[in-house]
């Protein structure tokens, strides 16, 4: 997955800060949501500071890695 080479857009921190927040609420480490979604510790940790245009189905997969809708998190 590429990196962009602009700043976080608000969609980008938004889902990413919504993520964090969900993951650290279960009490789940990087590591512990990696292994959940099949996606590594470093992309995700990139997806929730907004570095990562992260694709639609990754999306999914990580919020199902955390147990919620994929609407909440957006």
């Amino acid at each position: 997955m590429a990196k962009t080479e602009k700043g976080p857009t608000e969609s980008r921190l938004t889902f990413g800060k919504r993520l964090r927040e969900e993951r650290q609420k279960r009490g789940m480490t990087l590591e512990d949501l990696a292994e959940r979604s099949g996606i590594t510790w470093s992309y995700i940790a990139q997806v929730e500071v907004g570095r990562r245009n992260i694709a639609v189905d990754n999306m999914h997969f990580l919020a199902a890695g955390v147990g919620v809708a994929l609407r909440e998190l957006l």
